[in-house]
């Protein structure tokens, strides 16, 4: 289980990027199903921060802690 604690920054950015490629490009990072983190779990995520975040997201839907989330979209325009 990894103990580090989650950066604020990358919290935001899960709410305000867009996914860059693929079956759903252009839909915000958080709003991707679980079903395709969990394809690139399996088949490797991609290089650069792309990946880190999809990986991160991967994490957070995995153990439950979209509610993280909730309050950052919230205060979205």
């Amino acid at each position: 289980m990894n103990t580090t604690p989650m950066n604020p920054q990358t919290l935001i950015e899960l709410v305000n990027t867009r996914m860059p490629f693929g079956k759903y490009k252009n839909r915000v990072l958080c709003d991707l199903p679980e079903t395709y983190l969990v394809w690139f779990h399996q088949k490797g995520f991609p290089p650069g921060k792309i990946g880190v975040l999809l990986s991160t997201l991967y994490e957070i839907k995995l153990n439950g802690l979209e509610y993280l989330l909730k309050p950052i979209r919230k205060n979205q325009p």
